[in-house]
């Protein structure tokens, strides 16, 4: 595929399929029994973006590890404490929707192959650093589903796979924080990201679940008005 082809634009897809690919990523969240498996996709993004600011804030990342009951382990050798520390801790449950933010924002730029593309590089480098054989797996299928999409499919089919995919990741970043609330008032996830956050902070969980809500929300918001040319 030519670098131009890459990074140059593609044709905005009709409206019918932006509404249809958002009621397919809604069909992939709201049922329970569809989240259990589709829930995988969102935690392949929340390890990856522990990960991710790990790296940029100079901690060394030991590996990702990603479970079939959709929970995952990202560990990271550091300080302790300190700002590296709370963006890392931070990055999981608002890493879904920025990406899906992100992308809406490509989207909206009409460059539907390059976002296919980054997706698929940002897969790759995820792969180096999973340390078990279901999180490999699970990253490997994912990322193969991108490339041969961007690689052997034609416009509409592109369209239709990126669309669905940057609905899935907003409407998906959604969920989980709501989740974790319901598990800890049930005296579930004493070590969540959120305690883990208050203990770094001295900022109460609330606080910090009130900034995941915010970020998914704001970014469901503003990428659905980006995708539907609002």
């Amino acid at each position: 595929m030519a670098t131009t082809e890459i990074f140059g634009t593609q044709p905005a897809p009709d409206m019918w399929l932006v509404i249809g690919t958002a009621a397919l990523a809604l069909a992939a969240v709201a049922p329970r029994v569809v989240w259990r498996l589709s829930r995988n996709a969102i935690t392949i993004a929340h390890e990856g973006g522990h990960g991710l600011i790990a790296l940029v804030t100079g901690r060394r990342l030991d590996g990702i590890r990603l479970h079939s009951d959709t929970s995952g382990l990202t560990v990271s050798r550091g300080k302790p404490t300190g700002l590296g520390m709370i963006l890392t801790a931070a990055a999981g449950y608002t890493a879904p929707p920025l990406l899906g933010l992100g992308g809406a924002w490509l989207l909206a730029a009409h460059r539907i192959t390059l976002l296919l593309w980054v997706a698929t590089a940002l897969l790759v480098a995820m792969l180096v650093m999973i340390r078990n054989a279901y999180g490999a797996l699970t990253v490997i299928l994912t990322g193969a589903s991108f490339l041969l999409v961007s690689w052997l499919t034609g416009p509409l089919v592109q369209a239709g796979f990126a669309y669905t995919a940057v609905w899935f990741l907003l409407l998906g970043g959604v969920r989980p924080a709501f989740e974790l609330q319901s598990k800890r008032r049930h005296g579930g996830a004493p070590d969540s990201d959120a305690d883990q956050l208050a203990r770094l902070t001295h900022v109460p969980p609330a606080m910090w679940f009130f900034l995941f809500h915010a970020v998914s929300l704001c970014s469901l918001i503003g990428g659905g008005r980006w995708l539907l040319g609002l």
